[in-house]
């Protein structure tokens, strides 16, 4: 069962409003899962995310190393972020063999999923499910939804 938390259009120019509107529903949470076609805009919008919680490292996306890991400061702490591509992950096996399940099961990271449809049992009960889908070349849907399961 899914509840909308957000629904929003944005577009490249628009896209740090759209971060600040997202990061100021759900920064509570720590497991978000990015949906949308290739070419969407999934990384992007991490990216912008990321350049949001004030991320110093270059974010790329993590398709062929699975996961890449970031840190933030938050409150005078370090924070982890883990954002992490499972197109390319056939089974739960593999995933938990690539370290997926244990940054998953950090507590103290944030975790950005695209993908995250292809190793669905890997996801926590509770989770942000993030449906990015394209309205026209330059402008995206931004829906946003608590997913329980």
């Amino acid at each position: 069962m899914a509840n909308i938390l957000l629904q929003i259009s944005y577009s490249l120019a628009t896209i740090e409003n759209a971060v600040h509107q997202f990061w100021q529903c759900v920064y509570q949470y720590r497991v978000f899962a990015f949906s949308g076609n290739m070419g969407a805009g999934k990384t992007t919008f991490i990216q912008a995310l990321c350049r949001y919680l004030k991320v110093e490292d270059h974010v790329s996306s993590p398709t062929f190393a699975l996961i890449n890991e970031y840190c933030f400061e938050k409150d005078g702490l370090m924070k982890t972020i883990y954002h992490m591509d499972w197109y390319r992950i056939r089974d739960a096996e593999e995933a938990i063999n690539a370290g997926i399940e244990d940054a998953i099961g950090n507590k103290q990271a944030i975790c950005f999923v695209e993908w995250a449809e292809n190793v669905p049992e890997l996801m926590p009960h509770s989770y942000i499910r993030v449906e990015i889908t394209p309205l026209s070349e330059d402008v995206r849907q931004l829906t946003v939804l608590l997913q329980n399961s």
